[in-house]
């Protein structure tokens, strides 16, 4: 799939847009549309603010977190349903960007809905409101309005002066058709990967959860383990609360680094929480010590030290993973606990047990923290929490089991996910060459035979993207 440039070019002057074709229109989104704040509810026992019938609900920024499709539908984790008579209320297909929160995330509701002032949108855009949306959804645009992912970023004053350029009308319908059927077809293989993922997952999961609480032995006896959660293990095991396995628990430090990891030995490294993501250690997951801080060598990492992340996500909190080597380079940060297990216990065997399903439960149980997106567990979650310990050598066995038994799989998920990162890539550098003007797709047709445009794409997303 290749597209020609067209013939002649103007600059745009916006550094986002760059060279634009000399007859499209350039136009700040102000000019296009005013820029409008949603309006904040107000108490729900005021009278006048809400209507009787109480057809409009009020989209919450979570809702458009929620939303994958950028399609606020009536299945979304859904709203309180309240009518409100002064408030700002969008009919079915209406855009809106989202300015708190999910800054920078553009929505199209399905729904009548009203919005709060964690939102803008535009009342009387005199272009198709799909450009914009694409444009939003590819993000350039928001270049230099601030750091993303805080509150402060867009205002409708910094929305209404993004610079956008603007095809005729003909040659925009062509070129939005163009885009929904290329991304749609690249969202299917995206989804289908995704599902891939899970499937590989959830089996590597059961190869795990089974060898840690049952051992490798079907024919084993079993007993009650004591501990509910957990149920039967084999009669000759212990449950030990890892407490009563560990040498020591440390925590790291967590200066201000700089935004980019270390190249090569000679520097110094603080490992980031995500270096223990799925319970796999990524020493290149860390973030470069500026130059005027000094390497601690008590919290850096050593062979068999088994690292669990302490603030993260619900889902990843608690994550844990051992390092193979020394890192004499890398240090621990204070969102990680730095465990090393005594004689009695095997680093790698402890770290697949608390991947486990019933493991996970309890982690998750235990945290706490106002934001979902950001929760801590204490070191008594850890040093508390009951594990099934084998004989050593009988641990050191099981994890050696389970990594034959599952580098496969992970081999797998590997393939899988870069597919992932690369699809996402080509479906980006799509949008961007045909909203930016960078391709000419005028002459562009649906492709007759759409198995052939499946395999395209695929193999495009298994090429570096240009």
């Amino acid at each position: 799939m290749s597209f020609t440039a067209y013939s002649v070019y103007k600059t745009s002057g916006a550094e986002w847009l760059g060279e634009v074709p000399e007859h499209w229109k350039v136009a700040a989104i102000k000019w296009l549309s005013p820029v409008l704040r949603g309006a904040s509810p107000r108490p729900i026992d005021d009278p006048i603010y809400f209507d009787d019938d109480g057809e409009y609900g009020w989209v919450r920024i979570a809702d458009v977190t929620a939303s994958q499709s950028g399609l606020l539908t009536d299945t979304t984790q859904r709203l309180s349903v309240l009518g409100a008579t002064l408030s700002v209320k969008l009919k079915p297909g209406s855009l809106f960007l989202s300015i708190a929160g999910s800054v920078g995330k553009p929505c199209i509701t399905g729904i009548k809905a009203c919005i709060h002032d964690g939102f803008v949108y535009f009342p009387y855009l005199q272009i198709d409101q799909r450009l914009l949306y694409r444009i939003f959804e590819l993000g350039s645009c928001f270049g230099g309005l601030g750091k993303m992912g805080t509150q402060l970023n867009l205002n409708t004053d910094t929305v209404g002066g993004i610079v956008v350029g603007v095809p005729p009308e003909r040659e925009l319908e062509t070129i939005l058709r163009f885009l929904d059927h290329e991304t749609t077809k690249i969202d299917a293989l995206i989804q289908e990967q995704k599902r891939l993922i899970k499937l590989l997952q959830e089996k590597r999961q059961a190869v795990i959860s089974h060898a840690v609480t049952r051992g490798l032995d079907p024919d084993v006896p079993m007993k009650d383990s004591g501990v509910e959660w957990l149920g039967e293990v084999p009669a000759h095991w212990a449950v030990k609360r890892i407490k009563h396995i560990v040498r020591s628990l440390d925590q790291g430090w967590s200066p201000q680094c700089e935004n980019q990891p270390v190249e090569n030995d000679n520097e110094i490294g603080v490992l980031k929480v995500g270096c223990v993501n799925r319970g796999v250690f990524r020493a290149e997951e860390n973030k470069r010590l500026p130059d005027d801080l000094t390497l601690v060598p008590e919290l850096t990492v050593k062979a068999n030290d088994l690292l669990v992340s302490r603030a993260n996500t619900r889902e990843l909190v608690g994550s844990a993973a051992v390092s193979g080597v020394d890192h004499q380079n890398l240090m621990v940060s204070d969102k990680l606990f730095r465990i090393r297990m005594s004689e009695v216990a095997d680093p790698g065997y402890v770290s697949f047990f608390l991947s486990t399903p019933v493991a996970r439960r309890e982690i998750e149980l235990a945290a706490t923290g106002a934001s979902s997106s950001m929760l801590n567990i204490g070191q008594s979650t850890i040093l508390e929490m009951p594990v099934p310990c084998p004989p050593i050598t009988e641990q050191s066995a099981i994890r050696g089991e389970i990594v034959r038994l599952v580098a496969g799989i992970v081999a797998l998920i590997d393939e899988a996910t870069n597919l992932v990162k690369r699809l996402e890539e080509r479906r980006s550098a799509l949008i961007s060459a045909a909203v930016t003007g960078k391709i000419d797709v005028r002459g562009w047709q649906p492709p007759a035979d759409e198995s052939a445009f499946d395999e395209e794409v695929r193999q495009a997303g298994l090429e570096a993207t240009a």
